[in-house]
């Protein structure tokens, strides 16, 4: 918990357990090297609280030791985060903390909780509902926060201190009831005390070190199976509208590893991965997990929403959590896309040199084509050799200018009916069949006459254009620079 030569920033409001803390501090400076600073926040709640900033400025004095004040406005805070007070004032005095630590080169940040207070913090995630880590309550070292009077009950605290002639502050909104520790304090507790078990906080510490042991196990596991089930990509946008894309870090979920998880571990990884999406995890609970696990066992791909923008959704044999913005959620819940198109030429070129290479930019890259007098000896139906980005069609054919763009209503392919014939399939048909994710159904560039799709880029071209044997010019399309994943 602390090494010879570490920089200590520790927490002092004035009370009993924080001068119990500072005086500890002092104790083992004496058996070993240690440099101590003092932060004391005012939250700005009782008209005494400047006189717990003069008492705890003066300690320092007497001991030469830095100290730092913030002074704050708790109630405020509180109501413009739309928070309670003891929250607010939990995150201005960490930010305190932090903020001296930072300034000042501190190694470690000791806080003054107590075993009463893990008891407390452990009831109190029990009656909220809480998974093991919230049962294991309040740790004595998490980074390099320590809290090394966790051991210790609070009249043991109080008794050293009086026993020692050591003076402390009293905090009077300790004694009423408008706070929910505070009930847990007064009331809960004693009566577990007196009327269930003598000796319940220190059982109750126990068991939240078991619990701690069992966390830190289940940490592993469950990060073991985070390598086996996820890969994390950034969610792009459309190849086409670049503007719309979020960047977002998305969660890919491999179903049927998932599913040979433990129960206990399906549960942790979808929360962990929840909470890394999320600004915060407090709303995240139970049943928000519960909802997840629906999209691994009921079959069809469905999307459930949860706090914070983020959205689970079932896209075949993966499930994926994404954090959505307004615009790619728009994009996300609809079929029918507005496309930005590029024209692969401006006019036809009715004396373009066979074998010419022109280029055309676009937002996906660079496309290269050129027209050329037909291969004689070609069978019917066959196609020019091509590959995925290099693909050849009947140039005759294309009666307007082919435009390069993303899908939308009505866009459909010809294919070969069997029977030596064509039909019409609709674009987005042709993108269930090959199980292509409804998010890249929207950056998949295409080029088209029309609402008839020449060409898929990646994927196929449309049969009515395909090169036959009566084919007399050959347009080849190749992109040579891509700029879509």
């Amino acid at each position: 918990m602390l090494q010879p030569g570490d920089r200590v920033v520790a927490g002092v409001s004035g009370g009993a357990d924080s001068v119990c803390l500072l005086f500890l501090l002092l104790e083992w400076r004496r058996e070993f090297p240690l440099d101590i600073a003092v932060v004391h926040v005012n939250h700005g709640i009782r008209p005494e609280a400047g006189e717990d900033a003069r008492y705890v400025e003066k300690l320092c004095g007497e001991h030469k030791i830095p100290f730092f004040l913030t002074e704050a406005d708790v109630r405020q805070r509180s109501i413009l985060e739309k928070c309670s007070e003891e929250e607010a004032g939990r995150r201005t005095r960490y930010e305190a903390f932090d903020k001296a630590a930072e300034e000042w080169g501190a190694t470690k940040i000791a806080v003054a909780h107590n075993s009463n207070d893990r008891s407390e913090t452990q009831l109190f995630h029990l009656f909220r509902g809480s998974g093991i880590r919230g049962l294991a309550s309040i740790l004595p070292v998490r980074g390099r926060i320590i809290r090394p009077i966790l051991c210790l009950e609070r009249w043991e605290i109080e008794d050293f201190l009086t026993q020692q002639g050591i003076f402390y502050c009293k905090d009077a909104t300790n004694d009423e009831d408008d706070y929910t520790r505070n009930r847990i304090r007064h009331h809960i507790l004693p009566y577990a005390e007196q009327n269930i078990a003598r000796g319940c906080v220190v059982h109750m510490n126990q068991t939240a070190e078991l619990l701690a042991e069992t966390e830190e196990y289940l940490e592993l596991q469950t990060a073991e199976a985070v390598n086996r089930c996820i890969r994390s990509i950034k969610a792009p946008g459309s190849a086409l509208q670049p503007d719309v894309s979020s960047q977002a870090q998305e969660e890919h979920i491999a179903v049927e590893p998932f599913l040979t998880l433990h129960p206990v571990i399906r549960k942790r990884l979808l929360y962990e991965e929840v909470k890394r999406l999320s600004p915060g995890q407090k709303d995240i609970t139970y049943q928000h997990i519960a909802e997840l696990l629906t999209l691994f066992t009921q079959e069809g791909n469905r999307t459930i929403c949860l706090p914070f923008g983020i959205r689970g959704r079932r896209q075949y044999e993966q499930v994926i959590l994404t954090i959505q913005t307004t615009q790619t959620t728009k994009a996300a819940d609809s079929d029918d896309q507005t496309a930005v198109a590029t024209p692969l030429w401006q006019q036809r070129d009715p004396d373009m040199i066979p074998g010419q290479k022109k280029t055309v930019e676009c937002a996906l890259g660079t496309l290269e084509y050129s027209v050329w007098e037909a291969s004689h000896g070609l069978e019917k139906n066959q196609e020019v050799p091509t590959n995925q980005y290099t693909k050849s069609f009947d140039y005759d054919k294309i009666k307007k200018c082919p435009m390069i763009r993303t899908r939308q209503t009505g866009d459909y392919l010809t294919i070969a009916d069997g029977r030596g014939g064509m039909i019409r399939k609709s674009l987005k048909s042709f993108f269930v069949d090959q199980k292509i994710p409804r998010k890249e159904r929207d950056r998949l560039p295409i080029l088209a006459e029309d609402d008839h799709v020449l060409w898929v880029m990646g994927y196929r071209i449309s049969e009515y254009y395909k090169v036959t044997e009566n084919t007399k010019r050959i347009l080849k399309v190749q992109l040579i620079r891509k700029e879509f994943a």
